[in-house]
């Protein structure tokens, strides 16, 4: 297959992801968090250990917006700051104990919509999805932690 062709089965892949993840969590946001603070929750209830930088980073806002977000939810009581140790400029973003159930319960409704959309697959298609997600990961969606090009 041709790089332009792959390419362009890539970004339809992608759009796709974005239009399912939309679907998907839609109806699952708590009233109280604005669509971008539940972002930012999500993203920290997958990255536990997230800086402000690198929410403003993944967010696409800018700092003081970022700073301001993190304050709202931080007064929500649904995150919380820690100091690193040997930095202490440092500062790292998690979940507190009401954002974590939070976030449980909602990662909960995604995943019976995940399953809803899974189960008339057989067991060998559920291998070569997860093959395939592996696969992405490690080629495409790496974690820019790990500093792989």
């Amino acid at each position: 297959m041709e790089n332009s062709s792959l390419f362009h089965k890539m970004v339809a892949f992608s759009a796709a992801v974005h239009q399912t993840t939309h679907e998907w969590t839609q109806t699952v946001r708590p009233a109280a968090l604005s669509p971008v603070q539940y972002k930012i929750l999500e993203y920290i209830a997958v990255h536990p250990t997230a800086t402000p930088s690198e929410i403003n980073d993944c967010m696409h806002m800018s700092m003081p917006n970022t700073s301001r977000e993190l304050k709202h939810l931080t007064e929500k009581h649904l995150i919380k700051k820690s100091t690193n140790t040997n930095d202490r400029r440092k500062h790292y973003i998690q979940l507190s104990d009401q954002g974590e159930k939070i976030m449980t319960e909602v990662f909960a409704s995604i995943e019976n919509h995940f399953l809803a959309r899974m189960q008339n697959n057989t067991s060998e298609d559920l291998a070569k999805v997860e093959d395939a997600i592996d696969l992405l990961q490690e080629k495409i969606f790496y974690d820019k932690q790990r500093k792989r090009p």
